[in-house]
Formats: C-alpha cells, structure tokens, sequence
C-alpha cells in the first residue's frame, strides 16, 4: 500500500509496510500513481501524453523512470505487501501482566472550573477528594510488584489539580527514591498542572524531580479565559503565565510542554501558538476538544477545514522559524523517519489497560485518565490487582487489525489504531473508530512527513 500526497513543494510517496518516503518528480508521482491499476505500456503512454513535449521529457526519461519504479518494488521499498497481521496481539502477549507505567490521580478536585473539562471539572463524575500518601505507596508499591524485569517506571502526577495535593506529591517521590535501588528502578516523573498554585517551592522540586511538567496554557487571553475559569468566573491567563515563564526559565527551556486545546471557539489554533512563541515558550502542543455531541465546544465540519489549514501553515511556520534559528516543537510533528517503535508497537497500540493504568484517590484501576468514573471499565483495586479480566482483554485485543476502519488506511502504522478512550467515547466501543480524530491525526501525519523531509533537504 501507498500513500501520495503534494505538500510544501514537495511531491511525496509513503510505502506503508517498509516504512520508507520517496520525494519524486512529477513524472514518477504520476508513474507510481497508475502504476499497480494499469499496464506498463498504459502508463507509459498516458504520461508520455502529459509530459512529452519534445525538449525536456523524453520517451527515453520515462521508460527509465517507469523502470526506477520497477526497481523499488522489488526492493521492496514500493508496493510493499501487509505481513504483519500475525503479528497482531504478540507484545501484549509477550508483556502480558506487565505494568510499566500509572496516573495517579493524586486529587480529584481543581481549582478552576472548565467548561470543556473531560473529567467533570476535576471529579471525574464523583465525589471530590484527594490521594493519601498511604494509597499513594501502595500506588507505586503495585507498580514495583508488577513491572517485571522492566527498569525504567513512569508516574504521572495528575487530576484534576495535581498542586492541590502537593505534599503528598512531594512524599511519594521521595518514597519511590527510597526503594528505587533496592528494586532496580529508575521512576521518571511527570506534573501536569495548570499553574494556578505554581510557587517557588514548585518549581524548585519539579526542577529536581520531575523528567517533564505539562503546562494548560489554551493561548491568546481571550481564548483561554474563555474556558480555563476559576469558581467566581474569572479568567487565569494573567495568574499563570508569569509563573509558567518563570517555571520554564529555571528549567532552561527544555523538559517540559504547554498543552492547549483548541475548540469551535478557535478552530484558528496557529494564532495562539503564536501567542505561546511570543511568551516564550517553545515546546508546543494543541490538542483538539473531545467532548459529546452538540456540546457547544464541539468542531463542526467547517472548523474541521480551518483546522487542517492550520496544520499545513503550521508546518510552514516552523520550517521558517527552523531557517532563522529560531526553532520550536509542535508534539504531534514529532516523528522519527529513520527509526521509530518497533513494528510491535506500531501495531498494538497505547497499552491502556494493559501496560497503563491510571490510579484514583481511593486506589482502584482504570484503563486510563479517560475512563476514570465509569465504573464498567474498573479493571480492579492497587490491593487485589486487576480482577476484571473480561474488560483488561477488552483492551488487550485493542490493535490496528482489531479495528477494520483501520485495515485500509495509509496512517495505521503511524497511529497504531488510535485512542481507545476517544473511540469509546464517540462510537460506544474502544474498538472503533473517532473519524473526526482520524482526519485530524492523518493531516497532522502529512504535514510532520513534510517538514522531516525539507529539514533533510535543508
């Protein structure tokens, strides 16, 4: 299977099961493109009609350029066939009962009150309340026991509003040290937060402890107090950007990221990265609403349009700022043309539910951040370990062959079937398919390919 695309001045062709990205001229765009669905004297001929005109193009360039083609498709490197569907399922297997990384929903509560909030400002649906150390130890205590021979372990800090909890954050990467040696562990923290309770004394223990700090910055002050409010209505641009600035000085600009969320109030999203750029900050993400249809927040198929644009002026911007040295990362253009997840990966997934959990103030286990409140997807208890066997393997099948929107689709191997929790959300299955997501992640897709290429180039 291939995928061709013209972007950027660039006429670029995906071979999906090699991995591999060819930058051509318009005559093998077109080659390539009749290739598979014609005869070699049919493509010949229908291009020589296009492209000889007696000077530049002969019908000598394209019999070669035809035979160019021929030559990568038994290199395997065009055309290349889908082998990995036996492959399906094998990681999951292989790690199975592994669990290498939690969110810990250290508290349930926030001290803002966005309208847009998945989790129900912070309560995921329930009772406010708050991780004690004790369920906190017995957390990470879970996690030691069922990590297997793996070394590195994740935690994320989460909420809600992590800060909110703050010393009993503080206690338990200090326990997670303790025990690090004698187990063999190496935990690798992370803070999201959105800055409202931000101090000195954050900075400087996040600057210690934490490998990454995720930041909820939606933009331009007009967008984000729009949403991001605190309980009396008023806006918290002007409160956290300060501190944001100050926490990404002390932590040299690196090792962290601002997470936005655009919705249908601003569906032109390049304006508040600028915002963002302007400020200071330079690791980016936006990241589009989720919510349930006919919400207010939700993206109409005209916003979708505008965000696709957006995407395609935002791989334009970068690649000016990259020539002026004056670089930044956008989170969803990250990607490795060379290497990347191994072919397992690719194809099982994210790991909720298996490898991934996420933990709340009373200990019991979900899938992930998403699935918290709804008790049909409680996998179990950080005491008794996962006792919902029949929804763990739920998600266990979840693979890119599991979905059959996916079977087809040139992005699989990019996304690996994509968000479970956002599939459930909009189809009522962790097995199907967030079209709006999927639009969205294979423009995205289109224009990192892009980008990597002309910083090649260049």
């Amino acid at each position: 299977m291939i995928h061709q695309y013209k972007l950027g001045g660039y006429n670029v062709v995906l071979d999906i099961c090699s991995g591999s990205v060819h930058v051509v001229d318009d005559v093998a765009y077109d080659i390539i493109e009749l290739f598979e669905a014609h005869t070699r004297e049919e493509v010949i001929k229908t291009v020589g009609e296009k492209y000889i005109n007696g000077a530049d193009i002969t019908a000598a360039d394209i019999e070669e350029c035809y035979a160019q083609v021929e030559a990568l498709r038994d290199a395997g490197k065009l055309f290349s066939p889908d082998t990995f569907e036996p492959m399906a399922g094998k990681l999951k297997e292989k790690t199975a009962g592994v669990v290498k990384a939690l969110c810990l929903h250290i508290a349930h509560t926030c001290n803002l009150n966005c309208s847009y909030c998945f989790a129900s400002q912070g309560k995921y649906h329930g009772d406010r309340a708050v991780m004690s150390f004790e369920v906190g130890k017995r957390a990470l205590d879970f996690l030691v026991e069922n990590s297997g021979t793996r070394h590195n372990l994740e935690v994320d800090f989460f909420g809600g509003e992590p800060l909110m909890n703050f010393d009993v954050v503080k206690q338990l990467v200090a326990y997670a040290r303790s025990i690090e040696k004698e187990h063999n562990k190496n935990f690798r923290f992370t803070l999201t937060t959105n800055g409202v309770l931000i101090d000195d004394d954050v900075i400087d223990f996040a600057n210690r402890e934490m490998s990454n700090v995720v930041l909820s910055l939606d933009g331009r002050k007009e967008i984000h107090d729009r949403f991001r409010v605190d309980y009396a209505g008023k806006g918290s641009f002007d409160k956290i950007v300060p501190k944001f600035q100050k926490l990404v000085e002390a932590r040299g600009g690196k090792d962290y990221y601002m997470r936005g969320t655009f919705t249908h109030a601003n569906p032109d999203f390049l304006e508040d990265i600028k915002t963002m750029l302007d400020l200071g900050f330079t690791e980016l993400s936006m990241e589009p609403v989720v919510c349930a249809p006919g919400d207010p927040a939700e993206l109409t198929d005209e916003d979708m349009e505008i965000v696709k644009d957006q995407y395609e002026k935002l791989a334009e911007l970068m690649l000016e700022r990259h020539r002026e040295g004056r670089p930044f990362t956008f989170y969803h253009y990250m990607i490795d043309l060379t290497g990347g997840p191994c072919i397992y990966k690719r194809i099982s997934g994210c790991g909720s539910g298996t490898e991934y959990m996420a933990v709340t103030p009373w200990g019991d286990l979900y899938p992930c951040h998403q699935f918290v409140g709804d008790e049909k997807f409680k996998l179990g208890n950080i005491y008794e370990g996962v006792t919902n066997t029949e929804k763990q393997g739920e998600f266990a099948a979840c693979n890119v062959y599991a979905r059959p929107e996916c079977r087809d689709c040139w992005a699989r191997l990019y996304c690996s079937g994509g968000c479970a929790a956002n599939a459930y959300h909009s189809t009522g299955a962790v097995t199907g398919v967030y079209k709006k997501g999927c639009e969205l992640f294979k423009k995205r897709m289109e224009c990192a390919i892009m980008l990597a290429i002309a910083k090649q180039f260049e």
